[in-house]
């Protein structure tokens, strides 16, 4: 797990693992069958590392980089595995309806407009967008994943094998699959970022680094727009 200081009502697609599961009236509500879970749904005894209003699962070979400003305030969540990574967001959305769709929208005219065809492909999510940038690196390949839950959307931007491969994301589907939103209840401007934090004891580990090394950045993150 890295940790850095930088100077200056839509639901997602029913997992095929919970369908032609028969309900009857004594069934209790259903938890969601993965996540990302609301943090009202969310499953217990699962490590998790706690950011405020996303709280990643623990899953072996998966490095967590996190980059925050001096006050602690994350601006960037990147977690790699082997040659793949994944950068995660979390937006404020409405009660009555999802963003993704006209999300995605925005994405692919943005990087039509920046001369970078996109295309849309359904995924265990539902509707992904894949597209191939020019980046200093040269040519680079992402998959843009949208999960809309209860008043937040999720965005996962995966780079690298994971990105033209889903099977290759292994440890990296499977945090996306237990991650958990905790929204909070004050009203927010849809699409505003959630707010994200280091946990106290990261803060204070990393602001002694700062003292002991100087100012030192995160490793920039890929797939963000």
């Amino acid at each position: 797990m890295i940790f850095s200081r930088k100077r200056a009502a839509g639901r997602h697609a029913l997992d095929e693992r919970a369908t032609n599961v028969p309900e009857t009236a004594e069934d209790a509500p259903a938890e969601p069958a993965r996540g990302p879970y609301d943090v009202t749904e969310a499953p217990d005894g699962v490590q998790r590392l706690d950011l405020g209003s996303l709280q990643i699962p623990a899953v072996p070979e998966v490095e967590v980089r996190v980059q925050a400003d001096q006050q602690g305030v994350v601006q960037q969540v990147v977690l790699v595995y082997g040659q793949s990574a994944l950068q995660l967001g979390v937006f404020a959305a409405p009660r009555s309806e999802g963003i993704w769709d006209e999300v995605r929208e925005e994405i692919r005219q943005s990087l039509f407009a920046d001369g970078a065809a996109a295309q849309e492909v359904i995924g265990e999510y539902g509707t992904e967008l894949h597209a191939r940038v020019r980046t200093e690196d040269g040519l680079t390949d992402l998959r843009f994943v949208g999960v809309d839950g209860p008043r937040w959307m999720v965005r996962a931007v995966y780079q690298g094998a994971a990105a033209t491969d889903p099977a290759a994301a292994g440890p990296l589907a499977s945090c996306l699959d237990g991650l958990v939103v905790d929204r909070g209840v004050e009203a927010k401007p849809v699409r505003e970022p959630l707010p994200l934090r280091l946990p106290r004891e990261a803060g204070e580990q990393a602001a002694a680094a700062d003292a002991a090394t100087g100012p030192a950045d995160a490793a920039s993150a890929p797939g963000g727009r």
